[in-house]
């Protein structure tokens, strides 16, 4: 995946798609910092980590961009994410997060949220690399309260 990643960054220099390439190489630096720092070669699995985590850096950083009316930079964020998000597998809808919440809230036998701490753990799990943490947490409290 990483080299993708670099043939992609060099394939967007070729086409003077500065953003683009911008945007990869910052990727491909903060996996190479990642691999550095576990020191080993990082894993797809390990490379779609890094991923989700920039991507969730570009989602907090448009909210507090339009919490500041910098809609100059927001729309600077949103086409960052954009390149950050093809690579990311896709997302488990809605509807199959609430039924997964649901299938390890009945095999766990939870019943209130003092077992939250309990569900949290096996749907991030279950559902690792597909699901958005924040979302999982509010049907879980849902399902619970």
């Amino acid at each position: 995946m990483l080299k993708k990643l670099e043939q992609d960054m060099m394939q967007a220099l070729k086409s003077k798609e500065k953003e683009k390439a911008g945007a990869l190489r910052l990727i491909i630096s903060k996996c190479k910092n990642k691999a550095i720092e576990l020191r080993k070669e990082l894993s797809d699995q390990e490379i779609i980590k890094v991923l989700q985590t920039v991507a969730k850096q570009h989602k907090e950083s448009i909210k507090l961009y339009k919490k500041g009316n910098r809609n100059d930079l927001v729309e600077e964020e949103v086409r960052e994410l954009g390149f950050v998000e093809v690579y990311l597998p896709s997302m488990m809808s809605e509807e199959d997060l609430r039924s997964l919440v649901s299938s390890v809230v009945a095999e766990v036998g939870a019943t209130s949220m003092e077992d939250f701490g309990k569900v949290m753990p096996n749907v991030m799990k279950q559902g690792a690399g597909k699901i958005d943490g924040n979302t999982a947490q509010s049907i879980v409290k849902e399902l619970l309260s």
